[in-house]
């Protein structure tokens, strides 16, 4: 049970260690894009391709499709960034286990913005933690972890890239320890419990008033999606791609410091500085700096505060 591209490749690992797979469930397909072009989930598409039945419910709790696969039997069901909540009656039906496949290192991050937070607050690691599936989300034991870092230049894409094969290969470890009682499930603390609830439309905007290496953090958290934005000389402005920069100032948040033809460095917190690299005012593609300093910022000055 998985929806993006995080929980393709532990679909495949699935087939290719030998595992059964008897079904599939996936969120519908949807509209994507500007032209809102119906797209199959990445689970779906290589489900098609393996030829697994594919369940694709709106909701899951009370569905014929939720039924179809109690009445499969299985002996696991395995979810990955699935999206929807699991009944207490689904989890039951199992004959050995429900597991999650879940890009955290729990009891840190539960909930649907696990990679985000990691990275949008600084973490210098993040990583896979595989659980049993209770009612209450991301609560279940702790079955086996696995730790990686994130690196200066980590996005969530780069990140969700490296933990989908890290999910899928402490999987296909734990299983077989799963399925042999060799496993010791380790109970959360919930005094340590830390939410990453999904990004909210108005939790995209910047905030210049933090420091340069927590500016470029948010950048890099809500690339590719939504991304990250600021009122920029007064227009809603996409922010793709920063650098934290080794400059220091004593301008106001938001102060144009540095101004070349190829480069626009602002004054963040702390006097820290940070170097717009990548940028798409409201309305045009992206652009590089370069093209947006030749175009809509020609007016920029050194000493402007463009962002309030």
């Amino acid at each position: 049970m998985g929806t993006p591209a995080f929980a393709v490749p532990i679909l495949q690992g699935l087939v290719d260690d030998h595992y059964d797979v008897l079904a599939a469930v996936t969120q519908p397909d949807r509209p994507v894009g500007r032209k809102h072009r119906i797209q199959q989930t990445p689970v779906k598409q290589l489900a098609v391709k393996l030829k697994i039945p594919v369940f694709q419910p709106d909701k899951l709790g009370g569905s014929p499709e939720m039924q179809r696969v109690i009445d499969l039997h299985p002996d696991f069901i395995v979810t990955a960034a699935y999206g929807q909540f699991l009944p207490t009656k689904l989890l039951n039906a199992v004959k050995i286990a429900a597991v999650n496949v879940h890009g955290s290192l729990l009891p840190k991050y539960r909930g649907g913005a696990p990679v985000q937070y990691a990275i949008m607050n600084g973490d210098k690691e993040t990583g896979i933690s595989l659980i049993y599936m209770v009612k209450k989300m991301d609560a279940g034991d702790i079955l086996a972890q696995k730790a990686i870092p994130i690196e200066k230049t980590d996005d969530t894409e780069s990140m969700f890239e490296k933990l989908s094969l890290v999910g899928r290969d402490v999987l296909l470890t734990t299983l077989p320890k799963i399925i042999s009682g060799e496993v010791q499930p380790i109970k959360q603390a919930e005094n340590e419990v830390v939410f990453s609830p999904t990004i909210k439309p108005g939790e995209e905007a910047l905030d210049f008033n933090q420091s340069a290496f927590l500016v470029d953090a948010k950048v890099r958290a809500l690339r590719p999606d939504p991304g990250a934005y600021a009122i920029l000389n007064g227009k809603r402005t996409k922010i793709w791609k920063t650098a934290v920069s080794d400059l220091q100032t004593s301008q106001e948040t938001g102060t144009v410091v540095q101004r070349t033809k190829h480069q626009l460095s602002l004054a963040a917190g702390g006097g820290t500085v940070v170097t717009l690299l990548e940028v798409q005012p409201a309305g045009k593609p992206k652009q590089t700096i370069t093209d947006y300093l030749n175009g809509s910022g020609q007016s920029l000055k050194v000493g402007q505060q463009v962002i309030k």
